[in-house]
């Protein structure tokens, strides 16, 4: 399986955006150093756009294109549908709902089998998980500091669309979430014009 092993801090400096979440990615980042802080043209943009989303989401190149194009025979916008189908990730509901401090870290549970939807064991991080559908922490997993550290400290309503369960260490999606209330600092728009003649 092809992931993403760049250095975390020194990507956020060179796409001029803290994509990784941590505290202190964007201390060193100085005038210059972003792509962002060059003039860029319409592809330049676009280009810097698409990578941000990437590195969010930590998605490899070929596996992001595929998205792309399912968003496109998607009803909603195409940028809209793009986010929806990246943000119901199972990586991405593992991080969302503090299980884990980064994407990375809520990757490799749940590749090492500490997740259950629905209580069923999935050690796929590209898991698409439906509206409905209940992520929770293994039994055995719940007595492991750091996973009980992360999920019992995050602030349990900080995403509308997520229903968590501190008791039960666990989470529901309850609907799919609104543009707006996806933290992400992208302009998707420009990354469905980048794709525009691939797709």
């Amino acid at each position: 399986m092809a992931k993403k092993m760049n250095p975390r801090f020194k990507e956020c400096r060179r796409l001029g955006l803290n994509v990784c979440g941590h505290p202190k990615a964007m201390n060193r980042a100085k005038k210059g150093t972003s792509r962002a802080d060059k003039k860029l043209s319409n592809y330049g943009m676009q280009l810097l756009e698409k990578q941000r989303l990437r590195a969010y989401y930590g998605v490899m190149e070929k596996q992001f294109l595929g998205y792309v194009r399912e968003a496109k025979k998607s009803k909603d916008q195409t940028g809209y549908a793009l986010i929806k189908i990246l943000e119901s990730r199972l990586d991405n509901l593992v991080y969302r709902l503090g299980f884990a401090s980064s994407i990375r870290q809520a990757r490799q549970m749940v590749v090492h089998g500490h997740i259950r939807v629905n209580g069923r064991k999935i050690d796929i991080p590209s898991y698409r998980v439906n509206v409905g559908d209940t992520i929770s922490l293994k039994e055995k997993s719940r007595n492991i500091k750091l996973f009980k550290e992360n999920f019992l400290s995050f602030f349990p309503n900080l995403y509308p669309y997520l229903q968590k369960d501190e008791s039960n260490f666990s989470g529901t999606l309850i609907r799919y979430p609104e543009r707006e209330e996806v933290p992400i600092e992208i302009e998707d728009q420009l990354v469905v014009e980048f794709y525009s003649s691939l797709i």
